[in-house]
């Protein structure tokens, strides 16, 4: 089991002299190259299609 903590807002993404900057909750910030930042994301999205289907349905 991971143990770390879970962040449960949203973070933003924008674009700012040739990088992707992504600014989170509690002062996380990170900057990636438009390359890293779409891969990143592709992977951020099928964990979390895989992240839903581990979780018990309400009910």
């Amino acid at each position: 089991m991971i143990h770390a903590t879970s962040i449960l807002s949203k973070s933003k993404a924008v674009a700012e002299e040739g990088l992707v900057l992504l600014d989170g909750p509690d002062g996380i910030a990170i900057s990636m190259t438009p390359d890293a930042a779409e891969e990143t994301g592709t992977s951020l999205i099928a964990a979390a299609r895989e992240a839903r289907g581990q979780v018990a349905p309400d009910g």
